[in-house]
């Protein structure tokens, strides 16, 4: 077992099986050393654990947990694709998008969920670039959508 996976076990995270695309495109995408995820939401066990706009029918703390969910779901991605997670050299961006309420402006820290967790298991590693957006709606009434890009081990 890698330093990774240990990590994930002293969280007590099990990454679990990624979910198949909802449309048409696929989960990841190596281009020289860098790979591009698509999208995840915040589901688990296959349904998502909330719905809605955060700022109207959720906190910023159940924001959080949505976001940290989803960064949860993007590892399970990643490891899928690369098959092993020590062979992650950095974090390098994150593109998180809020199902924000009209006047919600809090969405750096609803994102906080998921790039507080990327430091806890890659250390300085896990350190990242990051845009965080409102925006009106999601898909299929998610509140949290990240995609990310990560650099590989040369």
């Amino acid at each position: 077992m890698g330093n990774i996976e240990d990590r994930l076990k002293s969280l007590n995270i099990d990454l679990p099986e990624p979910a198949a695309p909802a449309a048409i495109y696929i989960p990841a995408v190596t281009v020289n050393n860098l790979v591009y995820t698509s999208g995840n939401d915040c589901r688990k066990d296959g349904k998502l654990i909330y719905m809605g706009k955060v700022g109207s029918d959720l906190s910023v703390e159940q924001g959080q947990q949505a976001a940290r969910q989803t960064m949860i779901n993007l590892l399970a991605v990643l490891k899928n694709h690369i098959g092993d997670l020590d062979r992650v050299e950095r974090i390098v961006k994150l593109l998180g998008f809020v199902n924000s309420a009209p006047g919600f402006v809090e969405q750096p820290y609803v994102i906080n969920g998921a790039s507080s967790l990327l430091e806890e298991i890659f250390g300085d590693a896990g350190k990242h670039a990051r845009s965080a957006i409102g925006a009106p709606e999601l898909p299929f009434n998610t509140p949290v959508e990240i995609e990310m890009i990560v650099q590989l081990k040369s």
